[in-house]
């Protein structure tokens, strides 16, 4: 197995460098996007092990630079931006009788939330993506083509959540309660709810996280709410039974907490299981059975499971 070429790392380090460049410009240079090309070259550089290993998880990697690259074409600027309508909506279709007026199920739990609430939404919210990577993770070195249809079908279900925030920008429930109706485009991401979780524990997870979101007109669909039903879905047709009990728990969790702290409308978890469910059956009954795409993953699969890769073979 013949060593790296010098044409090898002028490609990679051309890149990187175009990359860096590009974010530095375009959007605006963070942390987040230094950690992900130091990471590329560190394990494009180890070994051939790595590299495949890099070379699978790409899928996630075009997953946050879509999602971070989405704060150049801000959604509100191709449709109005829905924040009367979809209130009045929840509280009409899930409103909820308390005393002598109807409240929304946000400002229900708002007004009756409790620290134990608190901090169970908080830690079950800490699973939204770790847990999906995880297992992604596992399934690499179980099954490389459960592995792919895994992460193809998450950057899938993305496409079409981020198609949606497009259509139909709408503004998250904790924008009413700041901002009432009023239209402000500029609005910083929020923790909401979530504050109480970090204020808890003297940290700033949740209020670094929120910081770097690229659009809060983003609530309809909830991805949060999609992300682990994906997950549940492999780990049900693996037949992985006892992780399939740990990712029900934490979808179950998740819509809960996403209602509980303020960040999304009944509306808005409704439409992130639908993502899934839409996703998830394209997937599966459309792109599966396609010569196209069958041809494409089975190369892909080549490409992080045989011993040598295209650029190492002599």
């Amino acid at each position: 197995m013949r060593k790296l070429t010098y044409k090898d790392v002028l490609m990679v380090s051309a890149g990187t460098i175009t990359y860096l460049l590009l974010c530095r410009w375009l959007i605006g240079f963070k942390g987040d996007q230094l950690f992900l090309v130091s990471v590329f070259n560190l394990f494009y550089y180890i070994n051939a092990s790595t590299r495949k290993l890099l070379f699978g998880f790409c899928i996630f990697a075009v997953f946050w630079i879509v999602f971070d690259s989405m704060k150049l074409f801000p959604n509100y600027n191709f449709n109005a931006v829905h924040v009367k309508d979809i209130y009045e909506r929840e509280k009409n279709w899930f409103g909820i009788q308390d005393a002598s007026i109807v409240l929304t199920p946000n400002q229900y739990a708002l007004k009756h939330s409790t620290t134990f609430l608190d901090l169970l939404a908080g830690f079950f919210y800490l699973n939204w993506m770790p847990a999906p990577l995880i297992f992604a993770f596992y399934l690499f070195f179980k099954d490389r083509m459960q592995f792919l249809q895994f992460g193809l079908s998450f950057l899938f279900v993305n496409f079409i959540g981020f198609t949606v925030y497009y259509l139909y920008p709408a503004a998250p429930p904790w924008y009413v309660e700041q901002y009432g109706f009023d239209l402000h485009l500029n609005t910083p991401g929020n923790t909401a709810g979530l504050s109480k979780f970090d204020d808890y524990f003297g940290i700033t997870f949740f209020h670094e996280l929120y910081a770097k979101s690229s659009n809060v007109f983003a609530a309809m669909p909830s991805l949060h709410c999609a992300y682990p039903m994906v997950a549940l879905y492999y780990s049900l047709k693996n037949r992985m039974y006892i992780i399939s009990t740990y990712f029900f728990m934490v979808t179950t969790g998740i819509w809960f907490a996403a209602v509980y702290t303020n960040h999304h409308y009944v509306q808005d978890v409704v439409g992130g299981l639908s993502c899934a469910v839409i996703g998830l059956f394209i997937f599966q009954k459309v792109l599966l059975k396609t010569e196209w795409f069958n041809k494409f993953i089975t190369a892909y699969k080549n490409l992080i499971s045989k011993d040598k890769l295209p650029s190492q073979s002599a």
